[in-house]
């Protein structure tokens, strides 16, 4: 039970499930990104707009992993 840490896992919850909504966001402009640089590959910009939409996805689990290691069990 080393990791063990329900408080930073329960005090964390509420604004990961903002940023799951935020992530929503992400996904829809990885998706409109990732087929305009299909159609254009010359568009260095949309390369750029997808990797932050992939961050953009990824952020409600480094946000829960940050506030679970932030609080003692």
């Amino acid at each position: 039970m080393e990791d063990c840490r329900p408080l930073g896992f329960l005090l964390g919850l509420p604004f990961a499930l903002i940023s799951l909504v935020i992530s929503l966001v992400g996904a829809v402009i990885w998706v409109v990104g990732s087929a305009v640089s299909c159609v254009c590959p010359c568009c260095c910009c949309c390369a750029g707009l997808a990797n932050v939409a992939v961050d953009l996805v990824k952020l409600p689990f480094k946000i829960l992993k940050w506030f679970t290691e932030k609080f003692p069990c």
